[in-house]
């Protein structure tokens, strides 16, 4: 697999900067510039040579640091669905006041998308993940005494603004770098891995008759050693920077507009349709998530052992990710779509008319294998189709936008649950599943501004 960095090709562009600490082989006064850096880099005999072993280390070192940032945002998602019918039990609450949980959570996505679009540019990306990384902390701290439930649910604004601006950035790094269709696949296998991993612990505290809680001091921990990591790492570098340190190519500049990257945004018609397209697919996702260990429990008797069926749903994504990557090569990632709703859909009237705990419960999994490719490919289109430099805006508001659908498509399930019961969630996850191949369809394929 080709790393980032084998061939250098830098446009003569000056990046000011603050002051930042030296690492091994840089040099950083006053100003940073890209420049200084190259003329640094080509200056260390044999690291700019193929192989760039100097700028391979670093490349791995920094996509080792953006999946561990996204695979603690798969575990905040994925502790949700084990601990739903202990909190509904502990707090005496429903389902359409425990939706409240993912709804806060939108109200936090929506919110960080838009900090994300408004100093993404301004403060470069190592600053954006450390003060992406802080909200999560406070979000925690606050939920693992269990407060009384008005807190307890707004606290998840923090944390969804957090995550909003990890995601964001996470994906534009990653869909700057040459093969980023294979990067883009690991970075959201990497979100799987966090989400398969934190129900198997979830679950576990759930069966706890007290201290149910406590599962959020995990995340507690987590959250302290990823902003440790993303300072350690990123040493508040902007993009531009960090890309030249692996010889990656920086890319293009707007040089034709005058209008704010915020205008430009919001006028390209294909940024709004893969918004919706995002909301959709990960409304889809967390509802599935969120929502299969109450109806198992509830519908296929299962017992609270059925937690770990969300750990096979997240699973499955993250090996779909990582196994499918030369399916979307194949046929190409605009049909990959199409093929994948249709498996999802099939796969999901398994889940509704057949009553078997254990039928249920593979079928879920392979659901996840085939819902897991999906994000992805998203992202990658809104690469090539949207400018470089509105990269970490588009791509901000896109991912912003899909993690206001994992609040909006729960709660409307919660709502139509308390009053039709669980048994209604399949056919409402088919009918959005069903929208989905409509409108990828709508999308542009190729770059087009209008």
């Amino acid at each position: 697999m080709a790393m980032p960095g084998e061939n250098f090709e830098l446009q003569s562009t000056v990046v000011p900067g603050p002051s930042l600490p030296p690492t091994p082989g840089d040099e950083v006064r006053g100003f940073v510039g890209i420049d200084e850096i190259q003329e640094e880099l080509r200056a260390q005999p044999g690291e700019f040579d193929a192989p760039p072993s100097g700028h391979a280390w670093r490349a791995r070192m920094y996509l080792a640091a953006i999946y561990g940032s996204m695979a603690l945002c798969g575990w905040n998602d994925g502790s949700s669905g084990p601990l739903i019918p202990k909190i509904q039990a502990s707090y005496h609450v429903g389902f359409v006041l425990v939706s409240l949980i993912f709804v806060l959570a939108t109200v936090g996505f929506i919110s960080g998308a838009f900090i994300n679009m408004h100093f993404a540019e301004r403060m470069g990306l190592g600053r954006m993940v450390v003060i992406g990384s802080c909200f999560p902390i406070a979000a925690y701290a606050i939920q693992a005494p269990a407060p009384p439930f008005p807190l307890f649910v707004m606290s998840f604004i923090l944390s969804g603004m957090g995550y909003s601006i990890l995601v964001a950035q996470a994906n534009v790094y990653v869909v700057s770098l040459r093969n980023s269709e294979v990067y883009m696949g690991m970075l959201h296998a990497s979100y799987g891995l966090g989400a398969l991993t934190s129900p198997l612990v979830a679950t576990q505290f759930a069966q706890m008759p007290r201290h149910w809680s406590f599962h959020y001091l995990c995340s507690f921990a987590l959250a302290i050693l990823n902003v440790i990591n993303m300072y350690l790492v990123f040493r508040f570098r902007t993009q531009d920077e960090l890309l030249t340190l692996i010889g990656e190519n920086v890319g293009e500049k707007n040089t034709t507009s005058d209008r704010s990257n915020f205008r430009q945004i919001l006028s390209i018609r294909a940024v709004h349709l893969l918004s919706i397209f995002a909301m959709l697919y990960v409304g889809v996702e967390v509802t599935m998530g969120g929502w299969i260990t109450t109806y198992l429990i509830d519908v296929r008797g299962g017992g609270p052992s059925a937690g770990y069926i969300s750990s096979g749903f997240f699973g499955g994504m993250m090996v779909g990710r990582l196994s499918l990557i030369w399916l979307n090569k194949k046929i190409g990632e605009n049909r990959a779509i199409y093929l994948y709703a249709g498996l999802a859909i099939g796969l999901e009237f398994v889940v509704w008319f057949v009553p078997s705990f254990v039928g249920g419960g593979v079928a879920v999994s392979c659901i996840g294998v085939v819902l897991g490719p999906i994000y992805p490919i998203i992202m990658n289109r809104v690469g090539r189709i949207i400018p470089r430099w509105l990269h970490s805006g588009s791509i901000g508001w896109v991912a912003g936008f899909g993690q206001a659908g994992s609040a909006v498509l729960p709660f409307i399930s919660g709502a139509i649950a308390s009053k039709s019961g669980i048994r209604a969630l399949q056919p409402f996850i088919i009918s959005m599943m069903s929208v989905l191949p409509v409108v990828w369809f709508f999308t542009p394929i190729s770059r087009k501004i209008d």
